[in-house]
């Protein structure tokens, strides 16, 4: 394949779609066809609505479960206020897919970032495009990062549909027990759902990281799933609280401080700080790993 042919077309196995990437404008085209690529995945697609299920199975059994004493017995004070108010929903559902699901959400969209185009052989027809190794790296960031953000905003808007279907929107009741308006409380909920989105773009990067280091997609969507796990395990010791603040996933659950009458700002700005690092450490690894290595595949 010529260079000038390359750059008219690069055809992905695999996904059933293909890209193109003309010679004038080849980034944001490259950037749209990437975007299409993860978006258009049917797998990825299925996996986002599963995701959109899970606020409304949470709902209907809390709808199930309100006049049951013994069910709210060592549940979360989350799922507690959602019976009340179906903003809660929105927060509850993000508080019970943030461990696990969402991870799996960004190791989804980072395996087949690099790995993926690695095992199906068409990296190094991507690589010839008149588009320098750390556009085609930051471009396919963006693009798992963008997936990872529709599927937060899938299951708020789910939460928030489900909620006021099955128990309505009322003003809110904070953490401290202050009351607030309805709209102010939309805002604060607003604020938990863009720091729950923002929280992950550490973890992207470190998917990104992994993707580099193989051929077999698989793999690097358990290892940057095992990433979070053994994070939330660490982070759970106490015995290691002298390198709580430094774990990727420390400060997840910081979003409470949007719940509280004075929203603690210090512990936001930590979270937000601890994500700048990861992504700082691992994009750095990433692109060094990206662009001098040797793409045979």
């Amino acid at each position: 394949m010529s260079h000038t042919d390359s750059a008219e077309t690069v055809r992905t196995a695999g996904a059933g779609a293909e890209r193109w990437a003309p010679r004038r404008g080849a980034t944001g085209r490259l950037l749209a066809a990437e975007l299409r690529l993860v978006l258009g995945r049917r797998r990825n697609q299925v996996f986002v609505a599963g995701l959109g299920l899970v606020p409304v199975l949470l709902g209907v059994m809390l709808y199930l479960t309100r006049d049951d004493p013994s069910a709210s017995e060592g549940s979360p004070l989350l799922l507690a206020q959602a019976t009340q108010n179906g903003v809660f929903l929105v927060v509850a559902s993000l508080f019970m897919c943030l461990p696990f699901l969402l991870p799996l959400t960004v190791a989804l969209a980072c395996g087949d970032a690099v790995a993926g185009e690695a095992s199906a052989g068409t990296l190094r027809y991507l690589l010839v495009l008149p588009v320098g190794r750390t556009k085609v790296l930051v471009t396919k960031a963006v693009a798992a990062l963008v997936f990872v953000e529709v599927a937060v905003a899938v299951v708020a808007v789910m939460g928030l549909v489900a909620g006021a279907v099955l128990f309505g929107l009322h003003d809110v009741v904070l953490l401290s027990g202050t009351t607030v308006p309805l709209a102010e409380g939309m805002a604060r909920v607003l604020g938990v759902v863009v720091y729950v989105g923002v929280s992950l773009t550490g973890l992207v990067v470190v998917g990104l990281f992994v993707s580099t280091l193989t051929e077999v997609p698989v793999a690097a969507m358990v290892a940057t799933v095992v990433v979070s796990v053994v994070s939330t395990i660490l982070d759970s010791l106490p015995a290691l609280s002298a390198i709580h603040p430094y774990l990727l996933t420390h400060y997840w659950y910081g979003f409470g401080e949007f719940l509280r009458l004075e929203v603690g700002w210090g512990v936001i700005s930590s979270g937000l700080a601890l994500q700048v690092a990861w992504i700082v450490v691992f994009g750095t690894l990433a692109w060094a790993r990206f662009t001098s290595a040797d793409i045979s595949s």
